[in-house]
């Protein structure tokens, strides 16, 4: 095996957070490497027309943007690798990491973009016709709905939340609730409640997401009575949550009872020192492209400030 590298900046994850902390870290001279891990680019890879990122007045496809991301964080040196970190060592100054293929790094400070994934049904139907009707995300693609019957599947907080986002752009949002009852909080139960435009469906679950090109409908089955029937919508959300890409921190990391990496408030720094983390691996509220890229430079001036401090540079 090939002797552990020496670096002074690793970034783990290549979403809009991973690759603007590259940005920043490479101008200031920390000469970052980047993995991008098994899905380079993050989210929005599986995203068609991004129309609410500044400085796309026409909008853009979600992987032309990573793609301008990339080369952006090239320009400035870094160094980009197709491959995916999967172990970690926080135990001593200087913090340790493997890749897939048994390659150490050692690092001086650590910037974590893993992300989050959308947790899906798992119905075919509902892959085949995904950014064809088909979301994990009301505030990025809710506008493409505007004027239209959509279906909105969970029963917790981020699933109310989306349909009441949605109830102000659309006639009517069908709400597919598994049980008898949410999980939603209190507040968010009554918010649904008094939306004229929003119908609860109890009991009922997505069987098939309808269309060959587009959504066209869904058909569910009420649990209770095993009756079958279709409904017509032309958006069908999925609000059943994320889970955070942060199963190789927990040893190391504090991480909330959701699995989000929890950082030090107005910062990006975590409790281990030099250990950075931006994006959806710590955002569990917004959850935008924006945001993340947000985090991404504040991950980036920190770590800065760190190996300044340090004395590294």
């Amino acid at each position: 095996m090939a002797e552990a590298e020496r670096i002074k900046c690793l970034i783990i994850g290549s979403g809009p957070a991973g690759y603007t902390a590259a940005i920043y870290a490479a101008r200031a001279g920390l000469e970052p490497v980047l993995y991008t891990g098994q899905e380079p680019g993050g989210q929005l890879m599986i995203t068609t027309d991004v129309e609410n990122y500044p400085g796309y007045p026409d909008g853009v496809q979600g992987p032309e943007m990573m793609e301008d991301f990339r080369k952006q964080a090239e320009r400035f040196g870094t160094k980009v690798r197709m491959e995916l970190i999967d172990k970690v060592d926080f135990s001593g100054p200087v913090h340790r990491a493997w890749t897939e293929g048994g390659q150490e790094i050692h690092s001086d400070s650590i910037i974590i973009s893993t992300g989050a994934s959308a947790k899906w049904l798992g119905l075919e139907s509902e892959q085949r016709l995904q950014n064809k009707g088909v979301s994990a995300c009301a505030v990025c693609d809710g506008f493409f709905f505007r004027g239209q019957e959509v279906a909105v599947v969970g029963g917790g907080d981020t699933a109310a939340e989306e349909a009441t986002y949605l109830a102000k752009m659309c006639p009517k949002v069908h709400m597919l609730v598994r049980r008898d009852q949410m999980r939603a909080s209190h507040i968010m139960q009554e918010r649904v409640e008094k939306t004229e435009n929003i119908q609860v469906h109890w009991n009922t679950e997505a069987l098939e997401v309808l269309g060959d090109k587009e959504v066209t409908g869904v058909r569910v089955i009420n649990n209770k009575t095993q009756e079958e029937s279709e409904l017509a919508v032309s958006g069908f959300f999925v609000a059943i949550g994320h889970k955070p890409n942060t199963d190789i921190f927990k040893d190391w990391l504090e991480l909330d009872e959701t699995g989000y990496i929890i950082s030090i408030p107005g910062t990006a720094k975590t409790r281990i020192k030099g250990v950075f983390v931006s994006g959806d691996a710590q955002d569990k509220v917004y959850r935008q492209a924006v945001t993340a890229a947000g985090t991404g430079c504040m991950a980036a001036l920190d770590a800065e400030r760190y190996l300044t401090e340090e004395g590294i540079i």
